[in-house]
């Protein structure tokens, strides 16, 4: 089983995401009326977000997770036909097949990618559909390069008050060119239509992102 990383469930108990165009646009092409009646399956649901977005559609939502367990059951126990399981996607078994599977921003995270969407895969029905959506390796070189260096190195080290005071600071800073030059209709600028998604989000959302 994967080690548990503490730092998912600090930041899921602190942000909530409400924001349902980004889901839709996720599971893209599939909508959230193709749910109906269905059983679907989240690995890895983290705060539970995603399935209470699917619980008036769905016959029965299931989520798998392992290290916001209890975040994700606390924001989704208002739906009757949703249930929470900790587990490991990569390890668990399920006697019960899904109409549906889907795995948001999940399996690249985990020790063996691969591994765990060959597990998950098993689990749907005949017919059914599985959905993964992960980080692109395109368009994401600073990412690779720079970014998740200092992640490793400096930001997973210091006190988890401090990187969000940082967090908040690194966001604040990033809203001025954002509100200022990308307003402009310079379509040719470097992240151009991510920070119009950027501005359809509020500012705590975008701190997660950072």
């Amino acid at each position: 089983m994967q080690k548990k990383q503490s730092e998912w469930k600090w930041q899921w108990e602190k942000i909530y995401d409400t924001n349902q165009w980004l889901f839709t646009e996720w599971i893209y092409p599939t909508k959230l009326k193709d749910f109906k009646g269905k059983t679907a399956l989240d690995c890895g649901c983290g705060g539970g977000q995603h399935l209470n977005f699917i619980a008036p559609y769905c016959k029965q939502g299931v989520g798998i997770e392992l290290n916001t367990y209890s975040v994700a059951r606390k924001n989704t126990k208002h739906n009757k036909n949703i249930k929470i399981i900790k587990g490991d996607i990569a390890e668990i078994k399920l006697k019960q097949k899904f109409d549906f599977i889907y795995s948001i921003g999940v399996l690249h995270h985990t020790d063996n990618p691969t591994k765990s969407f060959n597990n998950i895969k098993k689990m749907v029905k005949k017919g059914g559909k599985l959905i993964v959506w992960v980080y692109s390796y395109e368009g994401n070189f600073w990412n690779r390069t720079l970014i998740e260096f200092f992640k490793k190195h400096f930001f997973l080290k210091i006190n988890k008050k401090l990187l969000w005071i940082i967090s908040n600071i690194i966001n604040a800073l990033m809203y001025i060119p954002i509100y200022t030059i990308y307003l402009l209709p310079l379509r040719f600028l470097p992240f151009y239509e991510y920070f119009e998604n950027w501005r359809r989000l509020s500012f705590k959302r975008n701190n997660q992102t950072n």
